[in-house]
């Protein structure tokens, strides 16, 4: 009688094969002929024998390289973001899976398409990437994927690539939490919102943009929405737009900060008057200072930490052909103030 948890003994027994034959089959080595590979394979699904990668892996001393490409921008998400992948380096290095990060000039496709185009199959097994959508990107990672290097989009999806799969936090319902609490935060009849983006290349942002709209449109619409400003995480860009647009829109009642860096808005609104509503993303020491100060009223931000463990989850996942839990892997979107704020790490 095959036990409840079915092994390669069971396997080989049913299927009236050795035990090196069905290793060779679990395995894909060659050396076994097709009609032994679908009878192994047959009685591999009656029985319900899940196979033990982590402990095939050991045995054959696999080991598994990832690596995180991440933007170089003075950003204390993207810091947070690198702080985890050097942590999960230390926890996996049992289960030998190895991290790499690889810092890629922000905003820049080229910079991305050189560091795709750079990887050697034989050095990396897969790439997890935080990159503008552009045509160039999609056909660097198209070129990945046909060298056998398995592609994960982080934080903004590459859905036009043959990207595996997006890890990240659903951007268009994070766009219309952002309108949803601004709209009721708001003190006055009427006004206008300014809205800053990084890039009109990242996709989260457009997302964020076309959730943020829907629900002003429907459920707001007392309130103009602004011509998304382009921030790119740049202090000093922000130290000059931020004066020219409250000047030019003098009735400016809330602000939605989709970048993941706040530094040029905190200086700017240091001073801040109390009407003025502010909405912005990513939980860091700077904006959780902003937020306890008063300077934002709201973070939309994402676990780090989750993102990090899902993308290698799901990497792994995608070599060894093995399901994995959707659920599990879901991002969910954080909304804290200063009231429900974690303990500082």
């Amino acid at each position: 009688m095959v036990a409840s948890k079915p092994t390669v003994n069971d396997v080989a027994s049913h299927a009236g094969v050795s035990l090196a034959t069905v290793d060779r089959v679990v395995n894909g080595r060659p050396g076994v002929r097709t009609v032994t590979i679908e009878r192994v394979n047959k009685s591999i699904n009656e029985l319900g024998y899940i196979r033990d990668t982590a402990a095939a892996n050991l045995a054959r001393r696999r080991l598994y390289r990832f690596t995180f490409m991440i933007p170089n921008t003075d950003s204390g998400f993207f810091d947070s973001l690198a702080s985890q992948i050097e942590a999960q380096t230390g926890v996996l290095s049992t289960e030998r899976t190895a991290l790499e990060i690889k810092r890629i000039t922000a905003f820049d496709s080229h910079s991305v398409v050189i560091a795709l185009d750079s990887l050697d199959n034989k050095a990396t097994d897969g790439v997890a990437l935080i990159a503008p959508e552009t045509a160039t990107v999609r056909d660097a990672i198209g070129r990945a994927r046909a060298r056998g290097i398995v592609v994960v989009a982080l934080i903004s999806d590459l859905p036009s690539s043959l990207r595996n799969h997006f890890v990240g936090i659903d951007n268009r319902s994070a766009g219309q939490t952002a309108a949803q609490l601004l709209g009721r935060f708001i003190k006055a009849d009427k006004g206008s919102i300014l809205l800053l983006i990084n890039s009109r290349l990242a996709r989260d942002h457009l997302e964020r943009r076309h959730g943020f709209d829907m629900i002003m449109s429907e459920h707001f619409p007392q309130f103009k929405v602004l011509p998304s400003i382009e921030a790119r995480d740049d202090t000093e860009l922000l130290e000059t737009v931020l004066p020219n647009a409250f000047n030019e829109w003098d009735d400016i009642k809330g602000v939605y900060a989709s970048m993941s860096s706040n530094k040029g808005l905190i200086d700017f609104l240091g001073n801040r008057s109390d009407d003025l509503m502010v909405i912005a993303h990513e939980l860091t020491p700077l904006s959780r200072n902003a937020l306890q100060r008063g300077v934002f009223d709201a973070l939309i931000s994402q676990d780090t930490g989750h993102i990090v463990r899902s993308a290698v989850r799901l990497m792994r996942a995608t070599i060894e052909a093995v399901p994995y839990n959707a659920l599990q892997e879901r991002i969910r979107i954080d909304i804290f103030m200063k009231e429900n704020l974690p303990p500082e790490p």
